[in-house]
């Protein structure tokens, strides 16, 4: 059966030594990197499952390794966790609005460590029984087998948390969700998101529908919908 791997890319070598055993014991395959810029070209050259990204980096920073990841169509859907130190909030909400996926705040416990990972690794798609594998609504296709979104006939690049939010939306037109509602339906229960990383997501997804922004309504002090037919 084939391991699921892993990139780690950790300037601090003790840190990097630890997460690498604690990784393996799990029986994940670990490559690993520690700068910037041999990570980027590590995780082109093995296209991993999923990034471990560490956000202070020499020379190329972690937001501009993952800026780059996102950006490249063979990397695009790889899976990042961010690592980041206390006070590092706004690097945060740019590297989540940026497509990653999670973040872990060091110091780190190895348990709470493998718990994120796992958790993002799981998430995939969103698996609901009312969820359609292909949606479309006003020249917007959703197709969930391809993983691939069109609008008025051009393909839009989503990131996977993205994808996801605006499939759970278009599955359920008409419904009202709250920040929590959201956060429960495209991550697990192991995973901690901040709400307003949600907010995030929603205005990188609106700026890309670009005239068909307002498929998606914001319900003040409730949350978002998806817009009914209807209306």
């Amino acid at each position: 059966m084939k391991k699921t791997k892993i990139v780690v890319i950790e300037d601090e070598p003790d840190i990097l030594e630890i997460i690498e055993y604690n990784l393996s014991k799990e029986g994940f395959e670990v490559c690993s990197a520690l700068d910037g810029e041999e990570g980027l070209q590590l995780v082109k050259k093995e296209v991993p499952d999923l990034v471990l990204l560490d956000l202070m980096l020499p020379g190329l920073d972690g937001i501009e390794v993952c800026r780059k990841l996102k950006a490249d169509s063979v990397t695009h859907y790889v899976s990042i966790i961010m690592v980041t130190a206390k006070g590092e909030e706004s690097d945060i909400v740019l590297g989540l609005g940026m497509g990653a996926d999670d973040y872990v705040i060091k110091p780190f416990s190895p348990r709470e460590l493998m718990a994120r990972i796992k958790s993002v690794l799981r998430r995939g798609t969103l698996k609901d029984d009312n969820a359609l594998d292909q949606i479309s609504r006003d020249g917007l296709v959703i197709d969930v087998n391809r993983h691939e979104v069109r609008l008025d006939g051009e393909k839009i690049t989503l990131t996977a948390m993205e994808f996801r939010l605006l499939h759970f939306f278009a599955s359920h037109p008409g419904r009202v969700f709250t920040r929590e509602d959201l956060l429960s339906h495209v991550s697990s229960d192991d995973a901690f998101i901040i709400d307003r990383n949600i907010d995030v997501h929603i205005r990188a997804i609106r700026k890309k529908l670009d005239k068909h922004r307002d498929l998606i309504e914001t319900i003040h002090r409730v949350g978002y919908r998806f817009k009914d037919e209807e209306d």
